[in-house]
């Protein structure tokens, strides 16, 4: 028996940007392709659509579509098969003591002065206060999918020292995007992704989905220690 299908379910659509000034590499243009309209994009839709490459920011569901260039490639980490190399184990027994807990996406005057001074001490980007609360809220607590914010703290002090952005896939979990203390040295980015590997795996997911990878960036040089992993090259997710 045929159903009529839903008037409420929008399909969804592509466009592709114009180009504009590529983020990761100098001298280089970025064009992106663009899913639309965003309501349309359930957490089921978007579970697929990270399999096919795709990120957000936001409510902006992209990856990239450059003409010329093919260097963002999607990383994801391989969690059952997940060996932690000596370096990761000391950074999971050091900082094992911190607490944390999984919150719904709001605003938290705490959370956003982290991220401020991450921001200006990691990335040295120093803007209007209000522009960056803005764009605070519309890059981390704008969702369409299922979102969480992890937080980690110190037990004794209270001291927050992390907070991680993910999104619940079916498959996995995506990690969008982590901030923590600028001055520490005790490799928090690190424990953050070492957290959410260990989340997959009670869980009974398999995969941790880290964004794009480009070889020829020193800042994304930390994803390829997680191992093993897999990258989608040619439409195919595969080991290098």
């Amino acid at each position: 028996m045929m159903h009529a299908p839903d008037p409420t379910v929008q399909p969804l659509q592509f466009y592709t940007t114009a180009p504009y000034i590529c983020s990761y590499l100098p001298k280089r243009q970025a064009r992106s392709k663009v899913a639309v309209p965003a309501d349309a994009i359930s957490s089921s839709t978007y579970s697929q659509l990270v399999d096919q490459g795709f990120r957000r920011s936001g409510t902006f569901v992209y990856k990239p579509n450059c003409q010329q260039c093919k260097a963002c490639t999607s990383l994801r980490i391989d969690v059952h098969n997940f060996k932690a190399d000596r370096t990761q184990r000391r950074v999971w027994k050091r900082l094992q003591h911190l607490s944390v807990q999984l919150l719904p996406l709001a605003w938290n005057e705490e959370h956003y002065l982290l991220y401020r001074d991450y921001q200006a001490q990691r990335h040295d980007l120093h803007q209007d206060d209000h522009e960056v609360r803005a764009q605070y809220a519309q890059f981390l607590l704008s969702s369409q999918v299922d979102s969480r914010l992890i937080e980690f703290r110190d037990p004794e002090t209270q001291a927050l020292k992390i907070v991680a952005l993910c999104d619940m896939l079916d498959q996995g979990l995506s990690a969008v995007y982590t901030f923590f203390s600028p001055d520490s040295t005790e490799s928090l980015g690190t424990y953050a992704i070492l957290w959410q590997i260990h989340l997959c795996q009670s869980l009974g997911l398999p995969w941790l989905y880290l964004g794009y990878w480009i070889e020829q960036s020193r800042k994304m040089a930390y994803k390829t220690r997680f191992t093993p992993y897999q990258l989608l090259q040619n439409g195919s997710w595969s080991a290098p």
